[in-house]
């Protein structure tokens, strides 16, 4: 009968597993989802996401957008191949755009997995137009321990890719700024949010000197 074939293929699912991984994946999602609204408000122009990942934010910025416009012109980037990335590069810390071409560079909960952190940093105020911005989410470690080692079974960024050397469990928010200004960005914006777990921090890209 479909009913108790419904009931088997549950209970068949939760004790292999599967029930459990969908929770665990549906609450990644559920947080994935907060921090692109975390992020939106602050996003104008032409996007480049680095580290993009599965390309969400770009995605939801690009959904609406006239055909032609800046924003349909945003890109996501990541050395990983995952599904939905723009445009897979070998180094974030030399991309393949020319200077001041984007509006707002976005890095989001992706700072602390890219080893070379003032590099990309510096890289991402080349293709920034004067006055853009850059926008940054991150936890700090040990939230970002306690997570990472709480969602590694469902955890494709873990599974699948892993962490490289030079990677940290996230960056206290103290040393997120220092990165910000040795960059040559000034701080904006910083906000809590997630019930004040992560934190949204907007810079600006000073106008370039004329000499």
């Amino acid at each position: 009968m479909p009913f108790l074939r419904s009931v088997a293929a549950r209970v068949a699912a939760i004790t292999s597993g599967r029930f459990l991984q969908t929770v665990k994946d549906a609450l990644g999602r559920a947080l994935r989802r907060r921090r692109i609204a975390a992020v939106l408000p602050h996003v104008t122009g032409r996007l480049l996401d680095v580290g993009c990942g599965t390309n969400d934010l770009v995605r939801a910025y690009r959904r609406g957008a006239a055909p032609g416009s800046e924003s349909a012109a945003s890109e996501g980037v990541d050395v990983h191949a995952w599904d939905g990335v723009d445009r897979v590069v070998e180094d974030s810390a030399a991309l393949p755009y020319r200077d001041a071409v984007f509006d707002t560079v976005a890095i989001v909960a992706a700072l602390n997995h890219i080893p070379d952190r003032a590099a990309v940093l510096r890289e991402s105020a080349r293709v920034l137009r004067d006055g853009g911005r850059l926008v940054v989410t991150m936890i700090p470690p040990l939230t970002s321990r306690v997570w990472h080692f709480v969602r590694r079974p469902w955890d494709a960024d873990q599974t699948d890719r892993g962490m490289k050397p030079g990677e940290v469990w996230g960056l206290r928010n103290a040393e997120v700024r220092d990165l910000l200004a040795r960059a040559g960005f000034a701080v904006a914006d910083s906000e809590r949010f997630m019930l004040g777990v992560n934190r949204v921090t907007v810079a600006t890209r000073p106008p370039r000197s004329s000499a």
